[in-house]
C-alpha cells in the first residue's frame, strides 16, 4: 500500500494503516490542516470540494465535508464534478480555497486531496509545505458548535463551466455546427461522462458515440489516456466512421484525440495543435514543461513568438506562464492551459478549442496532425525502492553527461544536437521518470535504454 505526501495533497492506497496508505486518519489530518492554511491564508472561512466517480470517492468525501465543517468552513459541495469545473467554482464562489478528490489518471485502488487555493490554482510549494507541516504538528483546532461550518450542494457547476467556454471569443459555435460532426468518447466511466455530453451537444455536434460512461467510477481499462488503453475508441471511430475520438482521464484535465482512421493523434499533440490555433489568433508567448515535446517551441516560433520551458507540474507551468504572459500553455500529457478562461489543465476548453479549429480548416484530423513536426517521446519509468539514494544517481548522471546543455530545474534534462532526455523524481508515484524525445522512435527509445542502463549501474555501485 502506498501514501505520498506532498506539496499538492495527499495521494494514496485505499485500505491499510494509518500513514501507510490514504486512510480516513490520513483524509481527516490533511483536510483539518488544509482549513487552518485557508483561515490564516485567506480569512475566507468557504472551501469548494468536487470529486471524480471513482468507488471511493463519496467515502473521502463525505470525510473531507465533515472535517472542515468541524474546523469552521462552509463547503460548497459539487459532489461528481470535473478538475477544471472545482477551480472555476473557487472563484466564481469567492471561496478560500479547494479540494478536488480525485488520483487523476491512477488506477482505482488510488484517491487523492487536490488543494487549491483562494485563486483556484494549485498551492504553492511554500503554502503546501505550510499544510503538510500543520498537519504533521497537528496544529489545529475544530470549532465550538456554536462556530461550526455549513454544506451547501450545488449541481449545476459544470453547466456554467460549459457556457463560459460557449463565451470565448476563439469558440466559434456556428462553425462547428455547420460541420455536423460525428465524435466518439471514451470517458471512463467517470465524470467526463457528465461533462462531454452537455459540452458537445452545446457545441453543435451533430453525432455522439458513448464509450465507457456510466457514472460509476468501474473505469474499465486503465484510466491513463495513452495509446495502450484506448483501443476500443479507436476501433468504434473506424466502426461509426467517425470524425473523431476524444479520451479524458477521470477528473477530466486531460485530452487525448483519436483521428478519424484510428490512428492516435498523440498525447504530446493535443496542446501543439491548440496552441497553433490560440497563436493565430491571439499571437503570444507559450510554455510547457521539461517533458514535453519540442513542437510546441517550432509553432511557437513559427508565428513569430518565444517558447519557455517550466518544471513539471501544473502550478510550476501556470507561475511562468504569469511570468511570461504566455496565451496558452500546458503539459505534454494533453493537459491544456487556457489562461482566458483560467489557469488550470482543462480539457473541455481543449475539446471546443479543437473543434473550432478542425471546423475552420476544412482537414480532416489525420491531415491536421501530418501539418506539425514529428517528433516521438519514449517514456519510461524505474521504480524507486527504500534503499536508492537518489540524489548520488542524479549527480553521477549530471558528471557523466556534463558537456552537454543541462537543465536542473526539475530534475536532470539533457539536450543533444536534435533530442533530448529528462530524468525525474514523480510527484504522484515511487518512480523515477525517464523521458527521451528524438526525430525516429527508435532513437528516441535507445536514449532512453542508455540512461537506465547507467541509472542502474550507478545505484549498484552507489
Amino acid at each position: 500500500m502506498t501514501l505520498i505526501k506532498s506539496i499538492s495533497g495527499i495521494r494514496g492506497t485505499i485500505g491499510g494503516k494509518a500513514g501507510d496508505s490514504l486512510t480516513p486518519q490520513d483524509i481527516v489530518e490533511i483536510s483539518a490542516a488544509f482549513a487552518q492554511w485557508v483561515k490564516k491564508n485567506s480569512g475566507i472561512k468557504k472551501v469548494v470540494i468536487g470529486r471524480d466517480a471513482r468507488i471511493s470517492g463519496e467515502m473521502v468525501k463525505n470525510l473531507v465535508s465533515a472535517t472542515l465543517v468541524g474546523c469552521g468552513i462552509s463547503v460548497i459541495d459539487l459532489d461528481l464534478s470535473t478538475t477544471p469545473t472545482v477551480e472555476m467554482a473557487v472563484t466564481g464562489e469567492n471561496a478560500g480555497g479547494g479540494i478536488i478528490i480525485t488520483a487523476s489518471h491512477n488506477p482505482k485502488q488510488w484517491n487523492a486531496l487536490k488543494l487549491l487555493n483562494e485563486k483556484g490554482e494549485f498551492l504553492s510549494g511554500a503554502a503546501g509545505q505550510e499544510v503538510l507541516d500543520i498537519a504533521a504538528a497537528g496544529n489545529y483546532e475544530y470549532e465550538k458548535v456554536e462556530h461550526l461550518g455549513t454544506i451547501t450542494r450545488i449541481n449545476d457547476y459544470i453547466q456554467r463551466h460549459v457556457e463560459k467556454i460557449l463565451a470565448l471569443p476563439l469558440v466559434d459555435v456556428e462553425a462547428i455546427r455547420k460541420k455536423e460532426f460525428s465524435v466518439v468518447i471514451d470517458c471512463v466511466n467517470s465524470t467526463g461522462a457528465i461533462a462531454l455530453p452537455i459540452l458537445l451537444k452545446a457545441l453543435g455536434v451533430k453525432t455522439v458515440h458513448e464509450l465507457l460512461c456510466t457514472v460509476d467510477g468501474k473505469f474499465g481499462h486503465n484510466p491513463e489516456p495513452l495509446p495502450e488503453n484506448l483501443g476500443e475508441l479507436s476501433h468504434e471511430v473506424k466502426f461509426r466512421k467517425a470524425d473523431l475520438g476524444i479520451a479524458v482521464d477521470p477528473d477530466v484535465d486531460r485530452l487525448a484525440l483519436v483521428c478519424e482512421d484510428g490512428s492516435f493523434f498523440g498525447e504530446e499533440y493535443t496542446l501543439v495543435a491548440v496552441s497553433d490555433y490560440v497563436l493565430s489568433q491571439t499571437p503570444g508567448n507559450t510554455v510547457s514543461n521539461l517533458s514535453s515535446t519540442r513542437a510546441l517551441k517550432d509553432v511557437t516560433t513559427k508565428h513569430g513568438k518565444e517558447y519557455f520551458t517550466s518544471a513539471v507540474g501544473e502550478v510550476h507551468v501556470v507561475t511562468k506562464m504569469k511570468a511570461v504572459n504566455a496565451v496558452i500553455g500546458g503539459e505534454g500529457n494533453g493537459g491544456i492551459i487556457y489562461p482566458e478562461l483560467h489557469y488550470g489543465r482543462d480539457a473541455l476548453v481543449g475539446i471546443a478549442l479543437f473543434l473550432t479549429q478542425l471546423a475552420k480548416s476544412g482537414k480532416s484530423v489525420s491531415h491536421l496532425r501530418a501539418q506539425y513536426p514529428n517528433y516521438f517521446i519514449s517514456k519510461n519509468k524505474i521504480t524507486l525502492d527504500e534503499t536508492m539514494n537518489l540524489d548520488v544517481v542524479m549527480e553521477k548522471v549530471y558528471e557523466k553527461y556534463k558537456k552537454n546543455e543541462i537543465n536542473r530545474e526539475d530534475g536532470i534534462r539533457i539536450d543533444f544536437e536534435q533530442d533530448w532526455i529528462h530524468l525525474r523524481r514523480s510527484n504522484t508515484e515511487p518512480i523515477i521518470r525517464i523521458y527521451s524525445e528524438s526525430v525516429s522512435q527508435s532513437t528516441a527509445e535507445q536514449l532512453a535504454e542508455k540512461l537506465m542502463a547507467d541509472i542502474k549501474n550507478f545505484i549498484k555501485t552507489s
